[in-house]
Parts: structure tokens; C-alpha cells; sequence
């Protein structure tokens, strides 16, 4: 463990490619249609960037129906179903898709599957626009699927073909428990074609696990509507450690750090650089100055833009950026 007053920051954290993508591709929007563009639902779940995107003139709207027909629509990274772009079409609205191509592959699979005439059982949280948007690709073929109690409640008749996938951004842990028992339910369920659950949701968690080994406390920057960050909460506290969701500075309670001789401190994949920042600053003013990199896995994976969005003169479609830069440590 750290010595007393001691901050260990986890690296990776915080943004991942597909949110890197989906806010660079509402920004460029503005850029080149000019305020206000519309967004379905929030384009991640960050609060503080959702807020930032406003004062852009983003108008985030819960639905493509409250779109001006004819108006710019940027469908968010979690995906949205069939149903959705059939009535955005409707609207004759300019849809710019935002959907993080980790989604858009589960969307493929879930058509795959359906096509074959399997049974879906897509393992994830009941209600999450992510989950919805796979939904809709079969609902007629789709049961969701949350936990290993849910499997043994599942009413398919003997020699129902199955398959199952995953929301990406789920605890790889609880997740191959509820696939364990799929298996052990339905010896020849089919699998996707490699794990759903996204590679920064995974470094995210693994960080986190090595962080709770090592220290009384964890904290994960975040919004309370991330499902990825509140899993790599729930991943420290299944390793032992005290830990809390921190959606900004003015969220830290003092009383967390009684005790305490080492803090751990990451961030969800959608949680900006700034609000990490922000929290160490108020560490900081607590008398936690000492801050240490735990370097892990790098991550160097960049989605490239729609095609949609190039410039109009050059044709050249702009790059998203490689990350959200951390402030020099």
C-alpha cells in the first residue's frame, strides 16, 4: 500500500474511443451546420459534457418525434433501435449516427442471430437505452436477460435454438456468471463472435481491481447514469475496498477519507479529464497531494468519423481526437 496522504491514479481511465468519437461528431456538426443540432437522448452519460454540448447549442431531446422535421438529429454512442430511424425517416430528419461501433457490432449480431432463427437472451440492464436499441433489432426474438437467477426463470421450450449477447458495458465478472449459467442451461447456446463487453469497460475494471487490492478507498469519477462507472464501483467493493461514484468535486464527502492511507482514483469511460481534475483538486484541499500514475494497458484505439461529416471543400473527413489529455502530473 501507498504511504499515508497518498493518491494512486488508474491509467486508463476515463474517455474511450467510441465517446471520444460520439462528442467529436456533435461538435463537428455545429461546426458545420451551425446551432442548434439536435441529439437523441444524451450523446453520453456525463452530465458535465452534456451541459458544455448546450452551451454549443446542442438541444438534447428524449426523442427523434421532438425533432424539427428536416433538422440535423445525432443519434448518441449507446445505439437506438430500428424503430427510431424509421421515424426519424419519417421526419425526413439529416441523421449524423453516433453509435460506437462496439454497439453497432452487438446490432449485427442480434440481426445475425434473428435471421438464424435463435432465441436472443441479451444479458444487461433492463431499460438502458443501449439495451433497447439491441432490443429492437428482434423484440420478438429477444427475452433480457440480468442476472443467473433470471436464466433459471427463463420459459423456452426444450430445443428452443438459442443464443446470447451482451450489453457492452456491463461487470465482466457478474457477466460470466450469468453466461456460465446460459451454458450450463443451454449446452448448445451460440456465442457472439468474440466478448460484447467493450475493451475499455474491461481496463477500466481491471485497474480498479488492482487499486481496491492495494488501498482502503476507491473512487470512480462519473455520472450516476453511467453504467460503466457505477460497475467499476461495484467492482471495488467486491474486492474489499470502500468505494464511491464521484460525478464532480462537489460530490467528495470529507468524512469518506477518516481512517483512510491510500486512495485509488479512476474514471468512467465517459467521464472528461477536467472532472478527474477537479477531484484531486479538492483532494488536494483535504491534504491529499501526493498523486502516483498506475500505468496498466495502453490504449490506442481511435473510430474514425462519419463519412457524412467531411469538409465540404476538401472532402477530407476530420480525425477524432486520440484522447481527452490528462494535465501534466
Amino acid at each position: 500500500m501507498s504511504g499515508p496522504g497518498t493518491i494512486v491514479l488508474a491509467q486508463p481511465r476515463g474517455f474511450c474511443a467510441g465517446v471520444r468519437r460520439a462528442i467529436g461528431i456533435v461538435e463537428r456538426a455545429l461546426d458545420l451546420h451551425g446551432a442548434p443540432v439536435y441529439v437523441r437522448k444524451e450523446i453520453v452519460h456525463n452530465h458535465y459534457i452534456v451541459s458544455e454540448l448546450e452551451k454549443r447549442g446542442a438541444v438534447f431531446v428524449d426523442s427523434e418525434e421532438d425533432v424539427p422535421p428536416g433538422a440535423v438529429c445525432v443519434f448518441s454512442a449507446h445505439g437506438v433501435a430500428p424503430a427510431v430511424r424509421a421515424g426519424a425517416e419519417r421526419r425526413r430528419l439529416e441523421v449524423i449516427d453516433a453509435t460506437c461501433p462496439l454497439v453497432a457490432k452487438v446490432h449485427q449480431e442480434a440481426l445475425r442471430f434473428a435471421r438464424d432463427g435463435r432465441t436472443i437472451l441479451l444479458v444487461g440492464h433492463a431499460g438502458h437505452e443501449e439495451v433497447d436499441g439491441v432490443l429492437g433489432e428482434a423484440p420478438e426474438r429477444t427475452i433480457v436477460v440480468e442476472s443467473a437467477a433470471d436464466v433459471d426463470r427463463l420459459d423456452l421450450p426444450a430445443g428452443t435454438p438459442v443464443a446470447f449477447l451482451t450489453q457492452t458495458t456491463l461487470s465482466f465478472d457478474e457477466t460470466a456468471k450469468v453466461v456460465e449459467a446460459l451454458r450450463a442451461r443451454f449446452p448448445g447456446i451460440v456465442s457472439p463472435g468474440g466478448d460484447d463487453i467493450c475493451y475499455a469497460s474491461q481496463n477500466r475494471q481491471n485497474a480498479v481491481k488492482d487499486l481496491a487490492r492495494r488501498h482502503d478507498l476507491v473512487l470512480v469519477v462519473g455520472s450516476a447514469n453511467s453504467s460503466n462507472s457505477l460497475r467499476m464501483v461495484e467492482v471495488a467493493r467486491e474486492h474489499g475496498c470502500r468505494a464511491h461514484l464521484v460525478p464532480d468535486r462537489g460530490h467528495l464527502r470529507p468524512e469518506w477519507l477518516d481512517g483512510v492511507s491510500g486512495i485509488g482514483v479512476s474514471a468512467g469511460a465517459s467521464a472528461p479529464e477536467i472532472l478527474v481534475d477537479g477531484v484531486l483538486d479538492r483532494l488536494a484541499e483535504l491534504g491529499w497531494s501526493r498523486v502516483e500514475v498506475q500505468r496498466a494497458v495502453p490504449e490506442d484505439v481511435v473510430f474514425s468519423m462519419p463519412a457524412r461529416l467531411a469538409d465540404p471543400l476538401t472532402g477530407r473527413i476530420p480525425r477524432t481526437p486520440l484522447a481527452d489529455e490528462p494535465r501534466a502530473r
